[in-house]
């Protein structure tokens, strides 16, 4: 077994790709917008819906498109075509009104009940109109499906690219609006950005190691996505965001050059540490990653923010408590192995404190 430094959620982690990503990439959404300027746990630049009326029928939004959607009535049907929009629904209670998910929904409690209106590549017209939705809800990574759903007469809602916690705030309050659970909406919120501001005090006085999140074939989460933002949240320095926007490929030289010290996995196993050029990076030869649930961490939604925020503030955490605590007894044992110890009691509390958080 490999003697490394591991903290990983005890989550099943499926190999899911989500639609949207250029090349292997899985599951993120690289639509690039503008840098936001304000620390997310600064909370939302949007004003939170907190009160019974905001939800109050008709509703009327503009959505990303500019297209305005006028909701007479509260949504009893509504389709989700990407697994961010669905994890948001269950946040906020209303899963029981959704009647249709992608596959790469199927993660959430009961979601494999729900129609299954994936196709080869994005969302089924034919089966999301089959599902006789009131609403569509359409984030980002779905942009092409939203014009042959209208055409069918369907009532489709499109969200912008969510590149910082502010827009998973912004979009979690419009579906509260959409679906008239506000209040829900707003706890919802608070909850992140409680978490939000837990991960970046736990990480406050500590060094931030030069991180990176490869997703295969030379490809990387650089800046102004979703993904950095977590990656800063939790305490580490994107090293890919230096070499751009999105989701770039990177050649295995500017990759050695950013010699990362510590790699996000989504795969327990790790073999990218095995693989070139990653091996001859300080992450790989010192066997130093930290693994993240696919799901969450490749989908802009509340619940994403707050469970990979926690693990990765806990494992640069732990990293520096443990890399402390390996100089000082390097005296002690000569034979010592390189890297830093599975840590198996970290593990295991975590994911306790995983499982009662869901509780």
């Amino acid at each position: 077994m490999r003697d490394t430094y591991v903290v990983a959620m005890a989550l099943l982690v499926t190999a899911a790709l989500v639609g949207g990503v250029a090349g292997p990439a899985a599951g993120a959404q690289p639509t690039i917008e503008t840098p936001p300027t304000a620390s997310a746990a600064d909370g939302p630049a949007v004003a939170q819906a907190d009160g019974a009326d905001t939800c109050e029928s008709p509703v009327e939004l503009t959505d990303a498109t500019g297209t305005t959607i006028t909701l007479d009535e509260r949504p009893e049907r509504v389709t989700t075509i990407n697994p961010s929009a669905a994890q948001t629904m269950w946040e906020l209670g209303a899963e029981d009104r959704v009647v249709g998910v992608t596959q790469y929904a199927f993660y959430l409690d009961g979601a494999e009940a729900r129609q299954n209106v994936s196709a080869g590549f994005g969302a089924s017209v034919e089966r999301v109109v089959a599902t006789d939705p009131d609403l569509v809800l359409a984030p980002n990574a779905s942009a092409g499906d939203v014009a042959p759903l209208r055409e069918q007469g369907l009532t489709v809602y499109h969200f912008e690219s969510a590149t910082s916690i502010d827009d998973i705030a912004e979009k979690t309050e419009t579906i509260g609006r959409l679906v008239g659970a506000c209040e829900r909406a707003a706890a919802t919120n608070e909850e992140m950005y409680d978490a939000v501001a837990e991960a970046e005090n736990r990480t406050a006085d500590l060094d931030r190691p030069a991180a990176l999140y490869p997703l295969g074939d030379g490809y990387v989460a650089a800046g102004n996505t979703f993904i950095d933002e977590i990656m800063r949240v939790g305490g580490t320095e994107n090293v890919a965001a230096a070499e751009g926007d999105g989701y770039p490929q990177l050649s295995n030289e500017v990759i050695l050059q950013t010699d990362p010290e510590l790699l996000i996995v989504t795969d327990p196993e790790a073999p990218i540490l095995d693989e070139e050029p990653y091996a001859s990076t300080t992450a790989g030869r010192e066997g130093n990653y930290v693994v993240l649930n696919v799901n969450y961490l490749n989908q802009p939604a509340p619940r994403s923010v707050i469970e990979s925020a926690e693990t990765l503030s806990v494992a640069v955490e732990e990293l520096q408590t443990t890399d402390a605590g390996a100089t000082e007894s390097e005296g002690d044992s000569q034979s010592q192995a390189p890297g830093f110890g599975v840590v198996a009691a970290l593990i295991a509390a975590l994911a306790a404190a995983l499982v009662a958080r869901r509780q």
